[in-house]
């Protein structure tokens, strides 16, 4: 190999070194720092809105992205010639309509659901082992998939008390072989001025700054 060539080998072999320090400087960086996840979603308080009783649905002018409020009334119910009132409990947006004016329904039937989306926040899943670092107040770099050009700003509202499997319905096997797995807790984490694009149950990755 003639020198020149053999120089540029050199070269070349220190900035793969440098490449691969650099690497494991950001990785220790970040892992020191920040705890990670696309184990995310977009989240809202919900709520179904139930007949109340039995009889023909009335005065129902309920459709998608309509606001309703807390305790006023939004349809009426006919039985037996008495009207009975359908309220919303809580203040919020129908998400989904399900019933439809002169219908014919039962008492506890869900007629439609309603959202918060005034008050969205993100349900992200935490690995265990990432836990002991996390606070609330912590702040949150937090990406939608339905908005990906935006980074919003969170931060972290409140830690779950138990683990995801404990609510799993499923029963658990012993089968003689244990293998640990890793588990789950769920954060409530706020999100500043989402966006209109930014709807409940889409995806989202979140950073939380240690």
């Amino acid at each position: 190999m003639s020198k020149g060539r053999l120089i540029i080998a050199n070269i070349l072999g220190v900035l793969v070194v440098i490449a691969f320090l650099a690497g494991g400087a950001y990785f220790y960086y970040q892992n020191e720092n920040f705890v990670k996840t696309d184990d995310a979603k977009v989240s809202a308080d919900m709520v179904q809105i139930v007949a109340p009783a039995s009889g023909m649905l009335k005065d129902w002018d309920i459709k998608e992205g309509k606001d309703v409020t807390k305790g006023k009334a939004i349809g009426t119910i006919e039985e037996e010639g008495q009207a009975v009132s359908i309220k919303s409990t809580m203040e919020g947006t129908i998400i989904k309509n399900g019933a439809g004016n002169d219908q014919l329904v039962q008492g506890g039937q869900v007629l439609a659901q309603a959202a918060d989306l005034k008050h969205l926040y993100i349900t992200a899943n935490i690995k265990e082992t990432d836990l002991k670092d996390i606070e609330k107040g912590d702040s949150v770099d937090i990406n939608v998939d339905g908005d990906t050009d935006v980074t919003f700003e969170g931060k972290v509202e409140e830690i779950g008390y138990a683990t995801k499997s404990v609510f799993s319905t499923l029963p658990e096997s012993n089968t003689g072989n244990f293998t640990k797995v890793t588990q789950k807790v769920s954060v409530k984490i706020s999100i500043m001025n989402p966006s209109a694009k930014v709807l409940p149950g889409m995806n989202a990755k979140i950073k939380i700054s240690l």
